[in-house]
C-alpha cells in the first residue's frame, strides 16, 4: 500500500551546480550543547546517514532489487534508505514479485520519516508509467530511469542525501528515448558540472578495487583515448577515492594496454610512451603507484589497494569472476558519492521475484561506510 505525504513532483530534470569535494556538512554525529542555565545534561543527537537508491529501468529488475535493499536489515541498520522512483511503478513491482512492502511516498526528502519502518519513496511520478511493460525495451522506460537517476544525483548535490546507489540502466531504452548516455560515470559528471574526463568507474569486488581509464567505447576508440594525461588523471582520481574510503596511504598498481604490458616494446610501445611516464609523474607527486604490469597476472599481487586498467574488459572480467552477483561500480572523481550495481537490467526475469539484490545491498553498505 502507498501512502502519499506532501504534494508535487520531484524536479528530476533540473540541472544542478557542482559542489566542493568532501562530506556533507551535517554528516556524522553532532552535539547539542546545553543552553546557559539549562540543567539538563548534554544530549547527543545522531544524524543518520541517508542514501538515495535510484530505482533504475522500471521495465527491468531495478525496482525489485531496490525494494529488497531498502527492506534489508543490514541496510536499515547502516542508514536511512530512500527510493527514488515512481511509487505506483514500485507498487506494481512489489505485487508482481510477491514482496510485502508498505511504501510511504513523499514529494520532498525532508518529508521522509523512517520511524515506523515503512519504505520511503521520493515520488517521481511518470505520466507514461502505465505504458511501461515489464521485460520490454521502450523509450518510456529509458526516460523514466534517467529521470530517477538525475533526481537522486540532484538530491546528493543539494546535500539532502549523503550518497546515491543506482540500479541498472538499459542503454537501448535510453537511446530510443534519444537521451545521451554512455554509462554512469559520464552521466554523473554532466549532472554535477564535472568535466567528463575527470570521472571514472572503479569496480569493487570484495577487497579488490579496479579503476578504468576507458569504459563504454569500442576497443578502437578506447585505445585512441589512452594518453599519458588520461592515465595520470585516472591514477590521481583512484588515489583520492581510496583516501576518501579511509585508506590513508593507498598502494596502486597499473596495467599495461598490450599483452605482457608490451614486453619491453616487442608487442607495442604504449606502455613505454604513455603509461610508464604517467606512472612516474604520479609517483613524483607522492602517490604510491607502480607498473605497468600485464593485466592477466597483476590481480594476484599482494598489498595492493586498487588496480588501474586501460580497457573495460581488463577490469570487468576479473571483477565479475571474483564477485558474479555482488560487484559494485563506484563513480570516482565527482563531488558526490555515487555507486551502481555492476550487472544488467535482467529484463528476462523482471517481475518474477527472483532477482538477487546482493550487489545493490553491497553498494549501499559501501557508501554508508564512506560517508
Amino acid at each position: 500500500m502507498i501512502r502519499i505525504s506532501g504534494h508535487g513532483r520531484a524536479a528530476a530534470k533540473r540541472r544542478v551546480p557542482a559542489i566542493p569535494m568532501g562530506k556533507a556538512p551535517c554528516s556524522g554525529n553532532r552535539d547539542r550543547r546545553d543552553k546557559p542555565g539549562d540543567d539538563r545534561r548534554a544530549e547527543r543527537v545522531v544524524r543518520r546517514t541517508k542514501i538515495a537508491i535510484a530505482t533504475g529501468d522500471p521495465a527491468g529488475i531495478g525496482p525489485e532489487i531496490a525494494l529488497k535493499a531498502a527492506l534489508d536489515p543490514k541496510v536499515r541498520a547502516a542508514c536511512d534508505p530512500i527510493l527514488i522512483g515512481d511509487a505506483a511503478l514500485l507498487e506494481r513491482h512489489a505485487k508482481a514479485c510477491g514482496l510485502a512492502v508498505n511504501l510511504r511516498a513523499v514529494a520532498r526528502i525532508g518529508d521522509a520519516d523512517w520511524s515506523d519502518g515503512r519504505v520511503q519513496v521520493l515520488n517521481c511520478a511518470r505520466d507514461d508509467a502505465t505504458t511501461i511493460e515489464l521485460g520490454k525495451i521502450a523509450p518510456a522506460a529509458g526516460r523514466a530511469s534517467i529521470a530517477f537517476c538525475a533526481a537522486a544525483i540532484e538530491a546528493a548535490v543539494a546535500r539532502e542525501v549523503d550518497a546515491v546507489a543506482a540500479a541498472p540502466q538499459h542503454e537501448t531504452s535510453i537511446a530510443q528515448a534519444k537521451i545521451k548516455f554512455d554509462g554512469h560515470p559520464s552521466f554523473v559528471a554532466r549532472q554535477t558540472g564535472t568535466p567528463e574526463d575527470d570521472v571514472y568507474m572503479m569496480l569493487c569486488a570484495g577487497d579488490i578495487k579496479i579503476a578504468h581509464c576507458t569504459l563504454h567505447r569500442s576497443v578502437r576508440d578506447a585505445i585512441a583515448l589512452i594518453t599519458r594525461e588520461r592515465v595520470e588523471r585516472t591514477i590521481r582520481a583512484t588515489d583520492a577515492a581510496l583516501k576518501r574510503l579511509g585508506i590513508a596511504r593507498p598502494n596502486i598498481a597499473v596495467s599495461g594496454l598490450n599483452p605482457h604490458a608490451g614486453e619491453g616494446g616487442l608487442f607495442g610501445r604504449d606502455e613505454i610512451e604513455m603509461i610508464k611516464p604517467a606512472i612516474e609523474t604520479a609517483a613524483a607527486a607522492g602517490i604510491a603507484v607502480t607498473g605497468p604490469f600485464g593485466a592477466d597476472t597483476m590481480f594476484h599481487m599482494k598489498d595492493i589497494d586498487a588496480f588501474v586498467v586501460m580497457l573495460h574488459d581488463q577490469g570487468h572480467i576479473a571483477a565479475k569472476l571474483l564477485a558474479p552477483h555482488a560487484a559494485v561500480a563506484m563513480s570516482i572523481g565527482s563531488p558526490i558519492l555515487f555507486a551502481s550495481v555492476a550487472h544488467g537490467t535482467g529484463h528476462d526475469i523482471a517481475g518474477k521475484g527472483i532477482a538477487n539484490p546482493a550487489a545493490m545491498i553491497e553498494a549501499v553498505l559501501r557508501l554508508s561506510k564512506a560517508v
